[in-house]
């Protein structure tokens, strides 16, 4: 009976995610969110089947009925998010929530299957990153003061760096953290959304020479104190997020060049300073020469991920564990071993649609201070999903960054959860704009009414003047007739 349910839940699985990625892109087919209601309902259901089916067959391998338990929790808690985002925000872009919820669900159930403990453990920080989630939007469609911040934003990103750089633990020659009161925290993550705000207040009005060379030494601060500390991948995030959004607000190429220029440079250099760093393009260029050591991670993880096949082994019929940081770095293998690779796939286009839907937003912002800070945390998000995946797959070099919403960690779940909640901030602006632009329209087309019954009833009263002339005329001409035919009537008489 075990074998059966989880052969059969392989194909069910891989139905759900396929059925569930085909509605993210058809969403786009609509502009309006009422017309892209029943496509939501559908993902609401799609997702809540998968969540289903994948507890299951952990209850089937496992025989641990108290999985459901847990499940139970997790349902009650995705459900919940679904729901009071509708009701608290109902000008609201459900893709987002729905493919955040969605992404939560997967991270639930690989974390479930990886380390029942850190599960738990990332279940209530998800519980509680939504609760702050939910109160975001609120302050951002509300608070306009946010562009007038620039310089609190550059403070408080460098400073918080800072303490990191000189009284964080170091976990494998990284400075990345420090503990308070028992509790981890990752200041890298926070101050990504700290530098997309500094850089959008930084830019809007203006984005000229001056503008852009202030940005940048701020930028270059951010920088140099995470390669200090040697966090490498948050560097390299920081770095791609300021030139481009340079290049978004001003719609300069010379910059992306000058970008690519300084970045190859600086790649060069941390090769040739950074040990570390020249241990991970080793096992980069050829993981299989060093297999016993730098290569071992990248060389299990392509191991997983290519014996998973089209729909991968079925949960717990794997050997993730034989990868080194599973729940964190390479947790994207995992998922292709174990539940295929159409559903690794469909993992990476869902991250591909909540990109697409950010740059949407962006574009059609009219204040240009949020259309930079919706692309801004569009790149930071999709250009972390590239570092993850593409260190997992050997496409480039180990960066050491986690999946979002995936992978275990609790300051990378707080940061992307307040990140989409401030998408959904923006998104609420947006729809204010298209009201007020709607109300301006009609206004001017009543202004065209009124100007059109205007000139008519002035060429009526026009025609009525003619008209009294004419037949002035008329009586006029009767008159004198008249008073002709009477004199020679009285001329006859005498």
């Amino acid at each position: 009976m075990e074998l059966y349910v989880s052969e059969f839940s392989k194909y069910v699985i891989a139905l759900l995610i396929t059925i569930y990625t085909y509605e993210c892109f058809a969403v786009f087919r609509y502009e309006d969110e009422e017309r892209r209601s029943g496509i939501y309902t559908r993902q609401n259901i799609i997702m809540f089947a998968f969540h289903f089916s994948c507890f299951l067959v952990i209850c089937f391998e496992t025989g641990d009925i108290t999985y459901l338990f847990f499940y139970a929790f997790q349902q009650i808690v995705l459900y919940a998010a679904v729901m009071l985002f509708q009701m608290l925000y109902p000008k609201t872009n459900r893709l987002v929530i729905n493919n955040m919820c969605m992404l939560l669900s997967i991270g639930f159930v690989i974390l479930t299957r990886l380390d029942l403990n850190k599960a738990i453990k990332q279940f209530i920080i998800v519980s509680g990153s939504l609760a702050i989630a939910l109160i975001l939007p609120f302050f951002v469609h509300k608070f306009k003061f946010l562009k007038n911040l620039k310089w609190i934003y550059a403070i408080v990103g460098i400073s918080a760096l800072s303490v990191v750089m000189i009284l964080g633990q170091t976990t494998y020659g990284s400075k990345l953290s420090f503990s308070i009161a028992g509790i981890t925290f990752q200041p890298s993550e926070f101050v990504k959304i700290l530098f997309v705000f500094f850089v959008a207040s930084a830019l809007y009005k203006a984005s000229g020479f001056f503008e852009v060379f202030t940005t940048a030494v701020v930028a270059a601060a951010h920088v140099i104190v995470l390669v200090i500390s040697r966090d490498l991948g948050s560097a390299l995030i920081f770095f791609m997020v300021y030139v481009l959004m340079v290049f978004v607000a001003s719609r300069n190429f010379l910059y992306i060049l000058a970008g690519a220029a300084g970045g190859t440079g600086a790649a060069y250099v941390a090769y040739k300073v950074f040990r570390h760093v020249q241990v991970r393009v080793q096992a980069w260029k050829d993981p299989w020469s060093v297999i016993d050591s730098a290569g071992f991670q990248v060389t299990q993880s392509l191991f997983a991920i290519s014996s998973g096949g089209w729909f991968g082994l079925g949960l717990f019929k794997g050997t993730p564990d034989s990868i080194p940081f599973v729940e964190a770095d390479f947790i994207f293998s995992a998922v292709a071993e174990e539940l295929g690779i159409i559903f690794a796939v469909c993992l990476i286009l869902i991250c591909v649609s909540c990109f697409i839907m950010f740059m949407n937003i962006a574009v059609r912002l009219n204040d240009k201070f949020y259309q930079l800070t919706a692309f801004g945390l569009g790149v930071t998000y999709i250009f972390q999903v590239f570092l993850t995946i593409g260190g997992g797959s050997k496409f480039i070099p180990l960066t050491g960054v986690t999946l979002p919403l995936i992978s275990y960690g609790g300051s990378s779940v707080l940061t992307t959860l307040i990140m989409f909640s401030i998408i959904e901030g923006l998104y609420m602006i947006k729809q204010d704009e298209g009201e007020q632009e709607r109300k301006k329209q009609l206004k001017k087309q009543k202004r065209k009414k009124k100007k059109r019954v205007v000139t008519t009833t002035e060429e009526d009263q026009d025609d009525d003047l003619e008209w009294e002339e004419f037949l002035l005329s008329e009586e006029e001409l009767a008159r004198r007739v008249n008073s002709k035919a009477g004199n020679r009537f009285e001329d006859d008489e005498e």
